[in-house]
């Protein structure tokens, strides 16, 4: 099970936010870069970075932060977070950046989304799925949508998508542990490989995720436990990514 480490960017500093609330948001590191090679210094193999503005619509407001963790680190990145339009796709992944996710786009024009599959291959194209009470969640979690979590999930398998980023938006930051059961669901329904997101913030959170075994559990993402130093990384690391055990 792949941990990834998040850092989620505001005006070009390292925050975390509450259930995705702008309002919320608690700066940690005015050198975005710098948090980045702390996490691969303590053995991360792969980087989860959103871009908080892009997701609320400011386009463009953290392209040097990011363009600066990429340049700092010798790890893979994947990148969220107002990813609208094939030039956003482009762009990202020509510089290098391993992985895109797309969550408004993937929702609202597919045909954008398999456009982008079928130009860059299944493997650098990820689909968020945010999740409000099982309802699909976009815009930067703002824009509520009646859309089924799981439905919409098994519509990206068929458009050919193979692994997506799932978070139980209300647990996002809360650090009261992830959606075990709607992860594990969505899954095993849609047959996509998942990285689990939101709530991780104890050590048997991951376990009780690990425990479950299931072959599409590909990774989870941690950041405010991280920040807040509720546990060590590399410790984590060594437990369910290098010798997939349960600690």
């Amino acid at each position: 099970m792949i941990i990834f480490p998040a850092i989620d960017l505001m005006n070009g500093e390292a925050v975390r936010l509450r259930q995705g609330e702008e309002k919320t948001a608690k700066k940690y590191s005015q050198d975005p870069a710098a948090v980045a090679l702390r996490w691969q210094a303590a053995g991360a193999s792969f980087l989860h970075v959103v871009n908080l503005d892009g997701a609320f619509g400011r386009k463009g407001e953290n392209a040097k932060a990011i363009e600066s963790i990429f340049t700092a680190v010798q790890i893979p990145l994947q990148l969220g977070g107002g990813i609208r339009n094939g030039e956003d796709i482009d762009f990202w992944l020509a510089m290098g950046i391993q992985r895109v996710i797309l969550g408004t786009m993937a929702l609202k024009q597919p045909q954008l989304l398999q456009e982008a599959i079928n130009n860059w291959g299944a493997e650098r194209i990820v689909v968020g799925i945010d999740a409000r009470q099982n309802k699909v969640a976009v815009s930067g979690w703002v824009e509520q949508t009646e859309r089924d979590a799981v439905d919409f999930a098994r519509q990206m398998r068929k458009l050919g998508v193979a692994r997506v980023v799932y978070t139980d938006v209300q647990r996002d930051g809360e650090q009261m542990g992830p959606n075990i059961a709607a992860t594990l669901t969505l899954a095993s329904t849609s047959g996509l490989k998942v990285i689990a997101s939101g709530g991780f913030s104890a050590l048997h959170h991951f376990e009780a995720l690990a425990s479950a075994k299931s072959e599409y559990i590909e990774g989870a993402i941690v950041g405010t436990a991280l920040y807040e130093g509720k546990f060590d990384l590399k410790e984590l690391i060594d437990c369910y990514e290098r010798r997939g055990l349960l600690c």
